[in-house]
């Protein structure tokens, strides 16, 4: 190999993809000033609550305002309603059914957790971006069940920094482009427990640790009292239920709060005129009956996307809505396409922002088990209809959970229905759900009449039935399997596999490393570096520098070090 040659013309088709980055420096700072930063906000259990989504209540003059800048997406909607299995398929542009990661969560399972293995050569798209020669980041919230909830739990080969502050994209080399992902703790359901409720040890020291910021400005705001709020018909009109509501609403601004610093010190640090940002929710409300369901209010996501001038597609202007249907697996395959790479053909969504490709006529989600109680739905979405197939059709939604219960409103809820105090839209949640369910979005928004048995809706829901098997079939679900099996074919004889270690040659100064293990991702640190690097191909060594390197499934734990000079 010819380094001269590489680092002439032939070297940028090599530069894009972020390779010898140790040697061709003045190359890679112009290849990558022609690709944007990115950055992904993403706060915790939270539909539409936002003043640009038409919410009259909700105090989010930031998030207004990037609304006005960008594009508004009203109908995005999770693989999940609940946080763990969306993060899956959001971070492998996956249905979670299809790479074994559905269950919440698997590190908490209530038998004992294990790590979800995805397919063989399954890669976290933001690896893809960092193998393209971006700078990735994330905070302290991984949660993709291949990894625990926290940082440093996960492949490290996914992200060069991790339990970082909103603003390293700092951190990176000049000229590099960077991809962040943060997320906001703020409005997690866990924020409108009082205070805490029973919330277990574990977590709280989770939220501690990860939120030493979250009451950064002082005392919770009141910006929104229980007198204001709008209680939705499934919910009883009680004290309870409004300061709960009113509760989440002030958490919203506070999230508001934060997001507006990051994008004012995006300005300061000159950086905004080339970063994309994207904000939107893990999922729907962190309150009974949206989290953790597969109706529109567990499901259903606001997204904003502000482009600078220079990155904005030319079909798109400022202060746009687009109503089409999105589901979280494309957000994968769109923003891969932002950064000018390839995106795998195992992908489940597409770019959404390419016009040439269909727009979609339908989304689906699944739920399977939520903590400690087993479940199995699957449901399928379109413009005016939801249909939603349970396996176990005497399950409740609103069955007793011990981390939901912390909910006061949960808890009186529960206590009117068995006192034969809430009405019937009210008393729904209690009650088993049955095998099927069909509701009419468009004159049911809340999605209180169950349509299967009304003969004028037949033929919708033999529609929809149809749709699911083939969506299901199509993309592979895995749950006709129980939990058990799983895990014993993650983890045989409940013993986590370990990758192997690779082989390291070095000739010329240009390293090459390959593994045994099918899949594995290798980075490799130079002079016992802090940080790992990502090795994807033949990589320049300097001269007389130590190398360590090692090898790590996904899902597995990572290979011993090898180190060579």
């Amino acid at each position: 190999m010819d380094i001269t040659d590489i680092c002439g013309v032939p070297a940028v088709k090599f530069l894009l993809q972020g390779l010898l980055i140790l040697v061709c420096t003045n190359s890679v700072s112009a290849a990558v000033q022609l690709r944007p930063n990115i950055l992904l906000l993403m706060a915790e259990d939270m539909s539409a609550r936002v003043g640009a989504f038409g919410d009259a209540i909700a105090v989010t003059p930031n998030l207004d305002a990037l609304a006005a800048q960008g594009v508004r997406y009203p109908n995005v909607f999770t693989t999940a309603g609940v946080c763990a299995p969306s993060r899956a398929a959001h971070i492998l542009g996956m249905h979670q059914v299809a790479t074994g990661t559905q269950h919440m969560r698997t590190s908490s399972r209530p038998e004992g957790g294990y790590y979800a293995v995805p397919p063989d050569g399954v890669k976290a798209y933001p690896e893809l971006l960092r193998a393209a020669g971006y700078y990735t980041y994330t905070d302290f919230k991984l949660d993709y069940q291949f990894s625990h909830a926290n940082a440093y739990s996960g492949p490290f080969t996914i992200w060069d920094a991790e339990a970082s502050e909103a603003m390293d994209w700092r951190d990176r080399a000049a000229g590099q482009p960077f991809f962040g992902l943060i997320n906001f703790m703020e409005t997690h359901e866990s924020g409108v427990f009082t205070p805490l409720g029973n919330m277990p040890n574990s977590f709280i020291h989770l939220v501690m640790q990860g939120m030493r910021w979250w009451r950064m400005d002082g005392e919770m705001p009141e910006v929104v009292s229980p007198e204001q709020v709008e209680v939705p018909p499934y919910y009883p009109d009680t004290s309870a239920v409004r300061e709960d509501m009113s509760r989440h609403y002030n958490n919203i601004a506070l999230m508001d709060r934060r997001v507006g610093k990051i994008l004012t010190q995006l300005e300061a640090d000159g950086v905004a005129d080339n970063t994309i940002v994207i904000w939107t929710t893990d999922h729907g409300d962190g309150l009974p009956r949206a989290k953790r369901e597969l109706h529109d209010a567990g499901t259903r996501v606001p997204m904003i996307i502000r482009w600078p001038d220079r990155w904005r597609p030319g079909h798109l202007r400022q202060g746009e809505l687009d109503e089409r249907l999105l589901s979280f697996v494309d957000l994968a395959p769109t923003i891969l396409a932002l950064a000018g790479v390839e995106a795998p053909d195992y992908l489940h969504g597409q770019n959404f922002l390419d016009r040439t490709i269909n727009a979609r006529t339908h989304v689906l989600s699944s739920r399977d088990r939520i903590d400690e109680i087993p479940d199995r739905q699957r449901s399928v979405r379109d413009e005016s209809f939801r249909y939603i197939r349970s396996w176990n059709p005497e399950l409740a939604m609103g069955h007793s959970l011990k981390f939901r219960d912390n909910i006061a409103m949960v808890r009186e809820m529960r206590q009117l229905y068995n006192a034969g105090r809430l009405n019937t839209d009210q008393a729904r949640w209690f009650e088993s759900v049955g095998e099927e369910r069909l509701f009419d979005i468009k004159t049911d928004p809340h999605e209180l009449t169950n349509l299967v048995g009304d003969p004028a809706y037949a033929d919708e829901l033999q529609r929809l039935r149809e749709i699911l098997v083939d969506e299901l079939a199509q993309i592979g679900d895995r749950e006709g399997q129980a939990e058990t099996h799983l895990v014993e074919q993650f983890q045989p004889a409940g013993k986590r596999p370990v990758t192997s270690a690779p082989s390291i040659a070095i000739n010329n100064n240009i390293m090459t490393v390959e593994t045994t293990t099918s899949g594995s991702s290798i980075g490799y640190s130079l002079n016992d570096g802090d940080n790992w690097l990502l090795y994807h191909q033949p990589v320049v060594i300097p001269a007389g520098a130590e190398v360590r390197v090692k090898a790590v499934r996904y899902g597995w734990q990572a290979s011993s070090e090898i180190r060579v000079k």
